[in-house]
């Protein structure tokens, strides 16, 4: 479920932005960074805070597209 969720905020991003991601227990902390690459994206860091869960930044996969010019509708 945990990745089920990542992934809906992952859908909502453009392509490059970043997302950072707090798990809590072992098997999240396994499975989501490995589901988060098999979809296309990359993970930047995985880290441990204190209180033992990781913390997870994703950079979202896909082409990068260049921001569209002043004035011109998205």
């Amino acid at each position: 479920m945990t990745f089920v969720r990542t992934r809906l905020a992952l859908d909502r991003m453009a392509a490059g932005q970043r997302l950072l991601v707090r798990l809590r227990g072992a098997e999240p902390a396994r499975n989501v960074p490995r589901s988060a690459m098999e979809q296309g994206h990359e993970v930047l860091s995985t880290t441990t805070d204190a209180d033992g869960s990781v913390l997870l930044l994703i950079r979202r996969g896909g082409p990068v597209r260049a921001p569209a010019p002043a004035g011109s509708p998205s």
